[in-house]
């Protein structure tokens, strides 16, 4: 039987997620924290594929809608970056680029003509023995040009809001176990 949903928290990007250093010059910067029940995968990918590959059907129409527009902006539609690697599954998770791997941490993203980001899978736990498994998904932004900045102007409050949404829908169904 799945757990109990957890709380979302809005944090700050963890100083241990490498996605911290990797602009120069940053024009979108979250992060968000969910406790894991006891028993969860500590695989930051196993955790990444878990999440994105059954998201809230609202969020099925929301992408539509954005790809439509998009499209007629030259930029890439989630039906596009799908087909990227369709042979090469393991390189992506979902509609995102696999760009590193460590033991507790995934970097996915994707780069594009008006902007690059990327997003941090990172797994956590304290040495202590009491202490709680956390899942925090970080993302940033770094803007080329005016579309970029427009683009994330007018996404960012339907990005928050699907980040959230995903870690909750993912607890509503029951992390994966540990191996």
């Amino acid at each position: 039987m799945p757990d109990k949903p957890r709380h979302v928290a809005a944090v700050s990007l963890p100083p241990e997620s490498r996605v911290t250093t990797l602009y120069a010059t940053v024009n979108l910067a979250d992060a968000y924290s969910i406790e894991l029940p006891s028993g969860t995968s500590a695989d930051p990918e196993v955790l990444a594929r878990f999440i994105f590959s059954v998201l809230p059907p609202w969020m099925n129409g929301l992408m539509k809608i954005r790809d439509t527009v998009v499209a007629g902006f030259g930029l890439k539609t989630s039906r596009q970056l799908k087909a990227v690697d369709e042979k090469n599954k393991e390189n992506r998770v979902g509609i995102f680029k696999i760009y590193g791997k460590e033991k507790a941490e995934l970097i996915l993203g994707e780069d594009d003509k008006h902007l690059d980001f990327r997003l941090s899978v990172l797994y956590s736990d304290a040495a202590a023995p009491s202490s709680k498994q956390r899942l925090t998904l970080s993302t940033v932004v770094h803007c080329h040009n005016r579309l970029g900045r427009l683009y994330i102007f007018i996404v960012a409050p339907f990005h928050r809001l699907l980040v959230q949404s995903s870690m909750r829908h993912a607890a509503r169904r029951g992390w994966p176990k540990a191996r």
